[in-house]
Parts: structure tokens; C-alpha cells; sequence
């Protein structure tokens, strides 16, 4: 059992656009997050692997970003991440497989988000060394609802 908390929330239109800010955001069972580029199958890896509904959403831990900086003194935004919701005291990892809770939104994790070259040319930042094993979690949208800052992270 666990409860964290979104500390953040980050969307992108498109393939490549910028990572934009939202304090809240409404998730779409079955296709991901309101004005995010995977929920209208407009993603880099769109149409590859991994359907797109098996990866509606990212999570990184905020705890995770933050050790890119005290453990690599690599600085790393939490747009430049690449991921969807930015969560504190959520055992990530420990999701795949698994259904939670976001807010009012069920979520099932799919697999891990392990970083990777485009990442890093996007951003422009080397940080997949850094994030090996804790660069967040794809997560399949089960219910329809609403994501804010500060909502609960819980375990099912």
C-alpha cells in the first residue's frame, strides 16, 4: 500500500512539440490525457510496439528527477522528461501490472519508461544512464475523470 501525490502535469500536441504545463487535465479511458499527442495517436512511437492505449500515459517520480541532479549533477526539468504526470512517494516500478488510482482516474501499469536516444536528443540532456530503471511508467487510462495537482496516488 501506498499514497503519493501529482506534483505535476505535462501534455505535448504532437510528436517532438514541447512538453506544456497543465494544473489539471481530463483522461480518457481508453486513449490518455486530454490535448497529449498519444491520445490521438499522434506520439513518436505511435503505430509501433507498444499500442497506444497500453501507453495513454507516462509517470516519472518526482524523486527521481531529483536524484538525476544530486547523484549525476545532471539538471533536468520535469518537462524535459518527456512524461505525462510527475508523482511524489508512488513506487513506480512497482506499478506494472497493477491498477491505481490518479485522482479519481484508474489506471492499470503497462511496463516501465526506460529512457531512451530520442529522449535525449529532444531534450538535449544525457540522462539515460541516469534514469536507467526509474524513468518513469506507461499506464493504460481505465476510467474516464479528471487529473489535478496535488490529487492522491493510491494503490487499489
Amino acid at each position: 500500500m501506498f499514497s503519493g501525490l501529482v506534483v505535476g502535469i505535462y501534455v505535448a500536441s504532437e510528436a517532438g512539440a514541447p512538453m506544456e504545463t497543465r494544473s489539471e487535465v481530463d483522461a480518457w479511458a481508453g486513449r490518455g490525457l486530454a490535448g497529449d499527442r498519444y491520445a490521438t495517436a499522434a506520439g513518436k512511437f505511435s503505430g509501433t510496439r507498444v499500442e497506444d492505449q497500453l501507453r495513454a500515459v507516462t509517470l516519472i517520480e518526482q524523486e527521481a528527477i531529483s536524484s538525476v541532479t544530486t547523484q549525476y549533477g545532471i539538471e533536468l526539468s520535469a518537462d524535459l522528461t518527456r512524461r505525462n504526470i510527475i508523482v511524489s512517494g508512488v513506487p513506480l516500478n512497482h506499478l506494472v501490472g497493477s491498477e491505481f488510482m490518479v485522482g479519481n482516474v484508474r489506471m492499470r501499469g503497462f511496463d516501465l519508461a526506460e529512457p531512451c536516444t530520442y529522449l535525449e536528443g529532444i531534450s538535449g540532456v544525457n540522462v539515460r544512464a541516469a534514469l536507467l530503471h526509474r524513468g518513469g511508467l506507461r499506464a493504460e487510462v481505465l476510467t474516464d475523470g479528471h487529473i489535478s495537482v496535488s490529487d492522491p496516488v493510491t494503490s487499489v
